[in-house]
């Protein structure tokens, strides 16, 4: 059974990120006056290279698990009377079950690592699987998310002029105007200088005429949702190199990073571009993955 039309998902698995990432979409369901669901996958172990079989969760352990989320879940009702919390605890692979609540759900949050996995990675394989390939919005919430609350608060977005920028664009200024924080809109811009005879001469530019044009592609880009969340400040911040390290660079300080999953540029094939998988990785905030 697929998650209820336009609820908010939250995977849990028990780790400090996954606990961040409930608190986190907790605020967001009350905030939007929609169900909240809770959702744990028990993933089958293989026993051995040499005998290889897996073992499926006793009906004893899987019961302890559906009791402790549901635990969790009266704990949020507690304090959150008026939000509908339900919980799933499914079996197999965790990604894949994840995906599956995606179908009709309005916003999936994952705790950027689970409780295994390599602890060097800033965000495990089952957020990048889910990111990549998830029917709705992701946020991915890191383990120490109150040491990331900034004030002033601020929502960073990236910018470039395509299609699901525009849709990041109206996702950072609704998450904005919820946490009365300024928006950045960032874009990154290259020198389009080109050189030839073995750069003994080169095309000439106008460096602010470039970036005068790059102001006007944001603005153009901004100025719908602007309208709409009036009360909103933003600002424009031109960085020049690549995109994702611009993204990266402005988001030290932020709330939020809200990033297409795909901008102008890379490969058509490909469902989660360079500049949001970079974002994803190295960024020590909240990150909303939008298609």
């Amino acid at each position: 059974m697929s998650s209820p039309q336009g609820s908010i998902v939250v995977g849990y698995d028990g780790s400090p990120a996954s606990r961040a990432a409930v608190e986190w979409a907790t605020a967001e369901a009350v905030r939007l006056h929609v169900p909240l669901r809770l959702v744990q996958v028990l993933d089958p172990i293989v026993t051995s290279r040499s005998a290889p079989g897996q073992v499926v969760p006793s009906a004893a352990h899987r019961a302890a698990r559906q009791q402790a989320l549901d635990a969790l879940a009266t704990g949020i009702g507690l304090h959150q009377p008026h939000l509908s919390v339900d919980t799933r605890v499914l079996e197999g692979r965790p990604a894949e079950q994840l995906l599956q609540e995606t179908d009709q759900a309005k916003l999936l949050v994952l705790g950027s690592r689970g409780l295994g996995g390599w602890t060097g990675l800033m965000v495990g394989s089952v957020a990048v699987q889910v990111s990549t390939h998830a029917a709705c919005p992701v946020v991915v919430v890191p383990s120490d998310l109150h040491s990331r609350i900034n004030d002033p608060a601020s929502v960073i977005v990236g910018v470039d002029g395509s299609k699901i920028s525009a849709k990041a664009i109206d996702f950072a200024f609704d998450q904005a105007e919820a946490l009365h924080a300024d928006l950045v809109a960032v874009h990154a811009w290259t020198s389009p200088y080109l050189t030839y005879a073995d750069g003994e001469s080169m095309i000439a530019f106008d460096e602010e005429a470039e970036k005068e044009s790059c102001r006007l592609l944001v603005a153009e880009s901004v100025a719908g949702a602007a309208a709409d969340h009036p009360e909103v400040r933003w600002q424009t911040r031109l960085i020049s190199g690549q995109a994702g390290r611009a993204i990266l660079v402005a988001a030290q300080s932020a709330n939020l990073v809200v990033v297409g999953s795909r901008g102008r540029g890379g490969f058509a094939g490909l469902l989660l571009g360079s500049v949001s998988q970079s974002v994803l990785h190295h960024a020590h905030c909240p990150v909303a993955i939008v298609r």
